[in-house]
């Protein structure tokens, strides 16, 4: 059969030549669309349900909330294990799947289950599904540059406008904001002045959760003209919040500016976010889609950046504070570069050891061709270029070479004992 086959090569010259640089050139297509990356993702193929109950002790959370969901999700096709953490106010649940399962199929058969497991959990609750990216997927760290805002002022800047800007980047899953004071309405209640007016705190909740919210009304005709009627009730300011009604004490009405003082102030904080030792700084993480090029993502982002620069207040810029791509362009080129050296030295020993250009020839010209082939394999796979993989490549080069000089000097131990022969 081998036989067979280099007989019918030798005899179709053009055909192999013509088979070969079409392996090259979709070698080389295959080259330019390869997923370029530092380091390999070989993170578990897993979709994490994340829950939140705020003040309940880890124990009520593992009870009511992470023993349920576990139970439900078990018997989800092509899982390989579920894991979970219950800690104070929240529940993470871990499911890994075999390593061939679609990432997207796994979210949606994972969706469907949390969708029926819904009815077990307390009421008011709703488990939801962490972003579509992986444990080496944190790709661009950045923080914002501004003297002239507060810490306040500069995370409602991040959470508004750059996250949200940031996101509809072309493989970005999640942009997660850091630093900083989350701005929200404080409302400070004097219990003596509640029991004085006889007022519960349900009611104070219940008063402020129903006075924001805008109603609907319907189409009012007068004088041939039709007017839309809606209420206007959300919440824009202190004011509108210390003027809502609780009630009435001896025909008198009472208010929450009564009963209590509104402020704004900045969420519950577990830690500050410092960068070199000069002070709090507010930024976000970029995390990176599963399975995308992670240098072409972080060249679309810089892009993306300069165009939020535009519309960002003065005196405020982006500061870069952890940019994967020069650890990708840096790893990049060092192995493009040794595989250079590595084709250049073999060819020259070759041309030097077979002293017949024909035969080297024959020999380097399949060093391109094969790790052509090789990216088109790798594409095939799935696997991106990192380091691991181009290692993989260059430590190859001198196998790659063997058959050939085995093939050249097994021709010439042949050619030369029929001339033996024939003398």
């Amino acid at each position: 059969m081998i036989a067979r086959i280099i007989h019918w090569s030798l005899q179709n010259r053009w055909v192999i030549l013509l088979i070969s640089a079409v392996l090259l050139i979709v070698g080389i297509i295959n080259i330019q669309n390869n997923p370029v990356d530092a380091i390999p993702d070989l993170s578990e193929n897993q979709v994490i349900v994340f829950t939140e109950w705020q003040g309940r002790s880890p124990q009520i959370v593992e009870d009511q909330i992470t023993y349920p969901l576990v139970s439900n999700l078990q018997g989800i096709p092509k899982v390989k294990n579920i894991r979970a953490t219950s800690m104070f106010g929240m529940s993470f649940i871990y499911v890994v799947f075999d390593d061939n399962v679609d990432i997207y199929w796994a979210r949606s058969r994972v969706l469907e289950r949390l969708n029926y497991a819904q009815r077990l959990l307390p009421s008011g609750i709703t488990p939801s599904l962490g972003p579509d990216g992986t444990g080496v997927g944190h790709i661009f760290w950045y923080t914002l540059q501004a003297k002239n805002m507060n810490l306040g002022e500069q995370r409602a800047l991040q959470d508004w406008y750059v996250k949200l800007a940031l996101q509809t980047v072309p493989g970005v899953a999640e942009v997660a904001s850091f630093g900083g004071f989350e701005k929200q309405y404080q409302i400070v209640i004097n219990p003596i002045k509640l029991q004085f007016y006889q007022i519960s705190l349900q009611q104070i909740l219940q008063k402020v959760k129903s006075n924001n919210n805008d109603v609907g009304g319907r189409k009012f005709e007068m004088s041939d003209m039709g007017y839309i009627i809606r209420g206007l009730g959300y919440i824009q300011n202190i004011t509108d919040i210390e003027n809502i009604e609780l009630g009435s004490y001896k025909g008198i009405p009472v208010r929450i500016k009564d009963v209590a003082t509104v402020q704004m102030g900045g969420d519950l904080r577990l830690g500050i976010f410092d960068e070199n030792g000069n002070g709090e700084v507010v930024g976000g993480i970029v995390v990176m889609r599963y399975g995308e090029n992670a240098d072409k993502v972080i060249k679309a982002i810089k892009s993306k950046m300069s165009d939020i620069q535009k519309g960002l207040p003065d005196g405020v810029s982006f500061h870069i504070a952890y940019d994967r791509s020069t650890l990708i362009e840096a790893a990049i080129h060092n192995i493009q570069s040794k595989l250079m050296e590595e084709m250049i030295i073999v060819a020259i020993i070759v041309i030097i050891f077979l002293f017949h250009w024909r035969s080297a020839l024959n020999i380097i010209i399949q060093i391109p061709i094969t790790i052509a082939i090789s990216f088109i394999l790798l594409n095939l796979f799935g696997i991106s270029s990192n380091i691991m993989s181009l290692t993989g490549i260059a430590l190859a080069i001198g196998v790659i070479v063997d058959n050939g000089i085995i093939m050249s000097e097994n021709a010439y131990r042949h050619l030369a004992e029929k001339q033996n022969h024939h003398s």
